[in-house]
């Protein structure tokens, strides 16, 4: 695109704010070009207006860039300043904002009535309560405690640092109440969980006859969200369209996040597919619904969709589709997810060293459940910060995969690293011992937890033990244990005492396991299937006739078999006797073809 010379500054700058509106970076890069052969760089203007223009386009190293080499921010001017904070903000990078900020008050640039909102925000964001405080000070010094802006953020900060006197008593001494303070109030004591205080907020505000906004709304159905209250949240989704809010973005994210909370899935897709325009709160939305409704497979195609529609995944993206591959032991996806994380450095998002460890866990936890040992540990050995979860992924995988010398190893290392192993780390622990048979050192497990560790065993505990027993043919010492643990047995322990009775061949006690089991969880068709099959390999067929009609009495049925392959395109889940595969001919066309092969080999 070519300017026309002579192009004044004021204009400039109007075509910067409008590629910043826009998020226009090239052509801001040109308008930065042509500032740049005119002269005009030497204007503080022209520099604050780069500063915004990059920021609001996430290029926020250029605009690092211009505000480091400029000489304008070295006087008394706020502006750059100011542009550069809000900047930082803007992009998720509150510990640099509040740095900024502290080389502004050195230069000895008073801070204006612009400042302190993201001053504030970024003190929150960071956790520094002492040095919000002190803002919260040098706001009476400047007096500009008073400030609608400036009281709504201190309202909402004290809020987020759970000082809810303070904020209520800041809250009344306001002047003037907006719905921009009324908005802090509500949000504010939602996301401290106050759910009573932020809708008692809510009601007072319309009292007092100040107008709902769009923001409102998104707050009052993120309350509803967290309580499931599904009518409420279609009260609010009715005066929403009533006063058309229901256009907005920010809206239409909260209805899908509502819906699906409640789970009124369907709902929740009708509304995305829906919107006009999808930003990335959508798209995640979106997919945090498909993976709390257990939809794996829906989760990565609706990933895989926002990807062809060119939005870029962030850590809540990463940290939502991770799961999803690991249920379905997608590893190739998984791998491609990793990659990506790797390359645009997502793990280093933000200053807070959990949100490191949280998405490193995530990717670690993926491969181990995929089956890749190596690489999971690949990512755990190069962690700078290792939690409990980081060492219990690590030491249940090992266990679940049979290397339980490897699993140990990783226990004696994390209490090595001064970390107190939790009750996942005993399930771990006891797991491997059951996987590879080291019986009487998993006995001893658990009895030194409690008296060791302090960690008093839970029913998956007795689980672990009673399954490394019945492993090992021990089925009375097992039955034992069953019957002496101080905790009363559940079906899951029946039926792992049970599959144990069948690999020995013990009829005997799979039938007062199999009793138990029936009493407990009559609906369940595993206990059933595995009677059915103690009495078919010791060739009581009148018993295995019994079993049958029983389930048949008792309508109980057999899950059927899912299975599912990963390919380059996506993963493809098949159900016994799925019609609806949109390629069902060709694959049951290639299935009675190796079928009629194995005839004819005589398998």
């Amino acid at each position: 695109m070519r300017y026309p010379y002579g192009m004044n500054l004021t204009t400039l700058i109007a075509l910067l704010q409008a590629c910043a509106q826009h998020k226009n970076l090239r052509k801001g890069k040109e308008i930065h070009a042509y500032i740049l052969i005119s002269g005009y760089l030497s204007s503080p203007l022209s520099t604050t207006s780069l500063i915004n223009m990059y920021s609001k386009c996430n290029s926020i190293t250029d605009a690092l860039t211009i505000f480091d080499t400029s000489t304008h921010h070295q006087n008394q001017n706020p502006f750059a300043y100011n542009a550069i904070v809000a900047g930082l903000i803007a992009n998720d990078m509150p510990r640099p904002a509040l740095e900024s900020y502290w080389r502004m008050r050195l230069a000895g640039i008073r801070p204006d009535k612009f400042t302190f909102p993201c001053v504030i925000k970024a003190c929150s964001d960071v956790k520094e309560i002492l040095e919000g405080r002190k803002v919260h000070g040098l706001l009476f010094k400047f007096g500009l405690e008073l400030d609608i802006f400036v009281g709504s953020a201190l309202v909402h900060s004290y809020l987020k640092f759970g000082f809810t006197d303070e904020a209520h008593q800041l809250f009344e001494e306001l002047p003037i109440r907006d719905v921009v303070l009324w908005n802090a109030m509500i949000n504010g004591f939602a996301q401290i969980g106050q759910l009573g205080r932020a809708l008692e907020a809510c009601k007072k505000m319309v009292e007092e006859g100040v107008v709902l906004s769009n923001f409102t709304v998104t707050g009052i159905l993120s309350i509803f969200s967290m309580m499931g209250d599904l009518n409420n949240g279609r009260a609010i989704h009715g005066f929403a369209m009533k006063m058309g809010y229901d256009s907005g973005i920010a809206v239409l994210n909260a209805l899908i996040d509502l819906y699906g909370k409640c789970k009124w899935v369907e709902d929740a897709l009708k509304i995305f597919e829906m919107m006009p325009e999808k930003d990335i709160f959508s798209w995640n939305s979106i997919l945090c619904v498909q993976e709390q409704f257990g939809d794996h497979g829906g989760t990565l195609r609706f990933f895989d969709r926002m990807l062809r529609a060119g939005v870029k995944p962030d850590l809540v993206t990463v940290t939502t589709v991770l799961p999803a591959c690991t249920h379905l032991a997608a590893l190739m996806h998984g791998r491609e997810i990793h990659g990506y994380v790797i390359i645009n450095e997502l793990e280093k998002d933000g200053d807070d060293k959990d949100d490191d460890v949280y998405v490193k866990n995530a990717v670690m936890d993926m491969y181990v459940k995929c089956g890749s040992m190596r690489e999971a540990r690949l990512v755990f050995d190069k962690m700078n910060y290792k939690d409990v979860a980081s060492w219990n992924i690590m030491i249940v995988g090992y266990g679940m995969h049979g290397f339980g010398g490897e699993a140990l190893d990783m226990f004696y290392g994390m209490c090595e690293a001064q970390l107190r192993p939790d009750e996942v780390t005993f399930v771990g622990v006891l797991s491997a011992c059951s996987h590879v048979g080291l019986v009487s050192q998993g006995q001893e497990f658990l009895v030194q937890m409690q008296s060791q560790y302090g960690v008093v065993p839970t029913i998956e505990h007795y689980t672990c033990v009673i399954d490394m027993l019945g492993r090992a043919g021990q089925l009375e010492e097992a039955y034992e244990l069953v019957s002496a643990m101080p905790i009363e047995a559940n079906p899951v322990v029946w039926r792992s005492f049970l599959a144990a009775c069948r690999l020995h061949g013990n009829a005997t006690l799979a039938e007062v396991a199999a009793q138990q089991v029936y009493e407990l969880e009559p609906e369940h068709s595993g206990s059933y299937v595995l009677m059915s099959n103690i009495y078919g390999s010791v060739g009581r067929y009148e018993e295995v006739s019994e079993v049958r009609y029983t389930m048949k009495q008792q309508n109980v049925k057999k899950a059927p078999g899912c299975s599912w392959i990963e390919l380059s395109d996506r993963v493809h889940i098949f159900v016994t006797g799925d019609r609806t595969h949109p390629e069902d001919y060709l694959i049951y066309a290639r299935l009675n073809s190796l079928t009629t092969r194995m005839y004819e080999h005589g398998s």
